[in-house]
């Protein structure tokens, strides 16, 4: 079994479909299906099966998928080795980052990588959780955010927790609220509420201050962007979670802790764990560790 056609199997596995595969590799899907067809008559066993109008990998080649991501990281590593051979490490780190995330990593990461040879090709994305895997597919290191205070490893990957960060609600300085030090669940009830879509981290604290209060807010928006949620906080739409570390003064906000309700999110690093071997990905992620450290600590 060659390495290449290993490293197709885990794409489609990854990515879900061939179109998709050809479309984030630059490749024909007929070429990606010859290749198919060579990786079958290698192992002499059927390794994709028709699913609809697509393809799905058989359990031979679901097999073969998993253990592509043994031999890549056993590559990696051994790249690893040799890249300290050569001398101090460089190399360009592809980077996703949630953009309140990146704000509060990456311009202290960017001045401490400034006189080594390591390079950063730097792509901001706010997307739900559960897409942040999907993305190291694309990108050596995934910056995202997560309620949860340890998150696990999925679907294989290198997951380094960087940094906690207070979450807080945005109030109208003119709400009844804002004259408080500090909000519980029951207060928030029933009040106008500025949202996140479904399934983004956010969104879970909503839920999880409607839980202890017994009652829901009135979600009113669903927006993704945190300067846009500021600013329909100051003019009295409704009340917001914000991360502490980056929402700026704004003239008509002001934010206040949440008593009762655990309200911290965790800023994580994901990267395919052959990735995560290179020794340009591992001079980013410890610094990367040590600016999420600092910045905590302050």
């Amino acid at each position: 079994m060659e390495v290449r056609h290993l490293e197709l199997l885990r794409e489609l596995a990854d990515r879900g479909s061939l179109a998709a595969v050809a479309d984030a590799t630059h490749r024909t899907p007929s070429a990606l299906s010859q290749q198919l067809r060579s990786a079958e008559r290698d192992v002499g066993m059927r390794l994709v099966e028709p699913d609809g109008r697509g393809l799905r990998l058989t359990a031979a080649g679901r097999l073969l998928a998993a253990g592509a991501v043994t031999v890549a990281t056993a590559l990696g590593q051994v790249q690893r080795d040799l890249d300290a051979l050569r001398g101090a490490p460089a190399g360009v780190v592809g980077i996703a980052a949630l953009p309140s995330a990146a704000e509060v990593l990456v311009p202290a990461l960017l001045v401490a990588l400034a006189d080594t040879a390591v390079t950063v090709e730097l792509d901001d994305v706010d997307i739900a959780e559960a897409d942040y895997a999907t993305r190291t597919a694309d990108y050596d290191i995934v910056i995202g955010h997560s309620m949860a205070r340890r998150p696990t490893a999925e679907q294989g990957l290198h997951v380094s927790l960087l940094a906690r960060e207070p979450l807080d609600v945005a109030i109208p300085a003119a709400h009844p609220l804002a004259a408080r030090p500090q909000v519980r669940a029951a207060d928030l009830t029933g009040q106008p509420w500025i949202g996140v879509p479904p399934g983004f981290p956010f969104d879970a604290l909503r839920i999880a201050i409607e839980n202890r209060a017994g009652a829901a807010v009135d979600v009113r928006y669903r927006v993704r962007d945190n300067r846009l949620v500021e600013s329909l906080v100051a003019v009295g739409v409704g009340l917001a979670i914000l991360p502490r570390y980056t929402t700026r003064p704004r003239e008509g906000v002001v934010t206040r802790p949440i008593a009762d309700v655990r309200s911290t999110r965790t800023l994580l690093a994901l990267s395919r764990p052959d990735r995560a071997q290179r020794a340009a990905v591992i001079v980013v992620l410890d610094r990367l560790r040590e600016i999420g450290r600092e910045r905590t600590a302050r």
